[in-house]
């Protein structure tokens, strides 16, 4: 492994809520190279144990692609100090999509016209279809707190389409109309990239995420369905390397041949 620089990290588990297995990968070969019990700062430096066991270093490694997990931030601050951290940009999404609905939820108790439109406010417009269209184009120009909830976060989602150039101003121009909305949900949201600034920012240099990970972890899922879970983690993680290690097996050539 010696030729690894870039490191992916995401968990799974073998049932549901229980028994968690953390999952590194080498972000450019898009190959896992460790699968281990745990989901916290320990997992970690087994991955660095075992990387080293197998010819790589931790000094080599420059970039590091995680989720918020104070865990995870310990783990590679203590265990590869010399790696610049990014945090995944679609988990930045995923909080803000979630403080949208929060918001909804929370005003359709006084605004029926909100109730049954949660999937018009989550998902992007180009998915919608032409009724969600219209019932979108109803309502997000509206005085609704929902509405400017969604539009707060279509111009976060657009921030991650400017050039590393200017993109940290406009991100630090966000963050503050966030911290002063006065809705609570985006407030939070607003704290949250504030506090983690240097590494969604480090996204715009190193674009990396942990979207092949997130497809691993989905070929994961349906075998775990097709196995109706796995008893032992130990034989989950077996799994993972089968499906995410592109292992290769060489088998030794019969001897014998058919014949004619």
């Amino acid at each position: 492994l010696s030729h690894v620089t870039k490191i992916g990290t995401d968990e799974t588990s073998s049932k549901r809520g229980h028994n968690y297995v953390t999952i590194f990968m080498d972000a450019d070969q898009k190959v896992v190279i460790c699968a281990t019990k745990g989901k916290n700062a320990e997992t970690v430096k087994v991955c660095k144990e075992h990387l080293e066991t197998h010819g790589g270093h931790a000094d080599n490694i420059k970039e590091v692609c995680i989720d918020m997990s104070p865990a995870f931030i310990k783990g590679f601050e203590d265990n590869f100090p010399h790696a610049a951290i990014t945090f995944d940009k679609f988990h930045v999404i995923k909080n803000i999509n979630e403080a949208v609905d929060e918001v909804r939820r929370k005003e359709q108790k006084t605004c029926a016209d909100l109730k049954h439109t949660r999937y018009i406010w989550l998902k992007n417009e180009i998915n919608l279809n032409e009724e969600q269209k219209k019932s979108l184009d109803k309502l997000k120009d509206c005085e609704l707190q929902t509405a400017k909830a969604y539009r707060m976060k279509v111009c976060l989602q657009e921030v991650f389409r400017y050039p590393a150039s200017i993109a940290p101003m406009v991100l630090q121009d966000w963050i503050q109309w966030g911290l002063r909305c006065r809705l609570e949900p985006m407030v939070e949201v607003a704290q949250m990239i504030q506090k983690h600034y240097k590494g969604i920012v480090q996204w715009f240099t190193s674009q990396l995420n942990n979207g092949l990970l997130e497809g691993v972890n989905s070929l994961i899922q349906a075998a775990k369905r097709k196995a109706r879970g796995y008893r032992s983690v130990d034989n989950l993680i077996a799994m993972i390397y089968l499906i995410g290690g592109k292992l290769k097996f060489n088998y030794p050539t019969p001897k014998w041949t058919l014949r004619s």
